[in-house]
């Protein structure tokens, strides 16, 4: 991937600035910090009104105020909100009721340790060559992988994704009194990953927006307005914003093609901006969480330091986005006045900056 290009209208492109160092005296931070958001230097949206019996709260202290999970398991729907109970939705196909009937409290591969949370995304999936097939998307976050097809005329394609991609290749200690059989089913099988073809790595970035209205009202007003401010103000610096299906090649091996467009190294940086179901803290609307992929790199060609992490900010406003696209996006710093938490690629979840 090529590393990200920052541009500012009307002037000559400028690079993302390096990783900042710290005191060596004091113990580093998870991610590298700043204490607040930078104020807008063009015009943004104005910040929008909530019902006045949904109040933003402004005065509990968010920074690791975050669900305990290990993978966001993102469904493409292709809607942009949903009942306020995902798997209760009966207006067509339903993969996130298949994976919580399977993954959830009461399901056979339910693990407390192995926390899968199943979300609605407003992105489209990749359509197949043959059009008369209904298949799914989803991507898988931090696994940073897509999976563009997911046949939905058995339940034995669910059973694959989850028994290939979700569940876990280590079970944690608390498991040691289980049978060899149970612990056995609760193990990931990478063989079944064969039955789901054209799997890749995920190279956009990946802002992830709560605009669930059907469930609050907060995230129904500030989801879909943030959304727009994250595409206008990503694509003024340079970054391409594809909004269409990823299209897949079925015919070879061969990477995506995203809105008619080959990724290559010299494609440059994309970004996928989604709105997304219930991730909850709905009081501390918009709540945006930010993956960037491991492939990322700055412009100097080293490692973005977010690459192949997740950061959830909470009461953002459309005249954070600009400094959020700058700062944690371009930069890789995290903004500690809008923090709720992160997770690393190897599922740690990060509640505390310092």
């Amino acid at each position: 991937m090529m590393p990200i290009r920052h541009f500012t209208k009307g002037a000559r492109p400028v690079f993302a600035l390096a990783q900042r160092s710290f005191a060596s005296n004091s113990k580093a931070p998870p991610f590298p910090t700043i204490a607040s958001c930078p104020s807008p230097t063009c015009a943004c949206a104005p910040t929008p009104t909530v019902p006045s019996d949904l109040p933003i709260d402004h005065e509990t202290k968010i920074a690791g105020l975050i669900s305990e999970y290990a993978q966001h398991v993102l469904v493409c729907t292709g809607k942009d909100d949903w009942p306020s109970r995902i798997e209760d939705d009966n207006s067509g196909d339903n993969l996130a009721a298949d994976l919580k009937e399977l993954l959830g409290r009461g399901g056979p591969f339910s693990d407390p340790c192995n926390n899968i949370s199943v979300l609605n995304a407003s992105l489209p999936s990749s359509i197949p060559r043959r059009s008369e097939l209904q298949t799914t998307s989803v991507y898988l976050l931090p696994a940073f992988k897509y999976v563009p097809f997911i046949p939905r005329v058995s339940f034995e394609s669910v059973e694959a994704l989850v028994k290939g991609f979700l569940l876990p290749e280590k079970l944690h200690h608390m498991h040691d009194g289980l049978s060899p059989i149970h612990r056995d089913r609760l193990l990931r099988k990478p063989a079944y990953q064969e039955m789901l073809w054209g799997v890749r790595d995920v190279e956009d970035i990946m802002v992830l927006i709560c605009g669930h209205g059907g469930r609050d009202q907060r995230c129904g007003v500030y989801g879909p307005l943030l959304r727009e401010e994250f595409s206008s103000k990503i694509a003024d610096m340079g970054i391409k914003v594809p909004t269409g299906p990823v299209q897949v090649n079925e015919t070879a091996e061969s990477v995506p093609e995203i809105s008619g467009e080959e990724v290559s190294a010299d494609s440059g940086t994309s970004a996928r901006i989604s709105l997304i179901s219930h991730i909850g803290g709905h009081k501390f609307a918009g709540n945006v969480i930010i993956y960037i992929p491991p492939s990322l790199k700055t412009a100097d060609g080293n490692a973005h330091p977010l690459a192949g992490q997740g950061v959830w900010y909470g009461r953002v406003e459309p005249k954070h986005v600009e400094g959020i696209v700058s700062e944690t996006i371009l930069k890789g710093n995290v903004i500690s006045e809008l923090f709720r938490g992160g997770i690393k690629q190897n599922g740690e979840i990060v509640r505390k900056l310092v």
